[in-house]
């Protein structure tokens, strides 16, 4: 998949699946993953960039398998932003789509 393409929409996939519950680091990455090719150091700097802007929290949680893991929450402003941004995705969608079934039909 193509680089930009991936840059666009891996903020919102973050939003989204920490809408949905608590997740650290490397659960994210997989979850991603499953439907998206990344690397783990895409997803760490992003992280830090939105706990740092107040849209997530960050907690640890001992691990039997090594270190503590650290979680991310949402908080509700950055439920709000998720909500603003998964608007705007849409829109982009639709006219996108639009763009590219008139472009077939000339």
């Amino acid at each position: 998949m193509n680089i930009q393409f991936k840059k666009g929409v891996l903020e919102l996939c973050v939003f989204a699946i920490l809408d949905n519950g608590d997740c650290y680091g490397y659960e994210l990455v997989n979850k991603i993953s499953e439907n998206i090719l990344i690397s783990e150091g895409t997803i760490y700097p992003l992280l830090r960039r939105l706990t740092n802007e107040g849209y997530f929290t960050s907690y640890l949680i001992e691990s039997s398998e090594g270190p503590p893991r650290k979680y991310y929450k949402i908080t509700a402003e950055g439920s709000k932003v998720y909500n603003d941004l998964k608007d705007e995705w849409h829109q982009f969608v639709l006219g996108v789509n639009r763009v590219i079934e008139r472009g077939e039909k000339n």
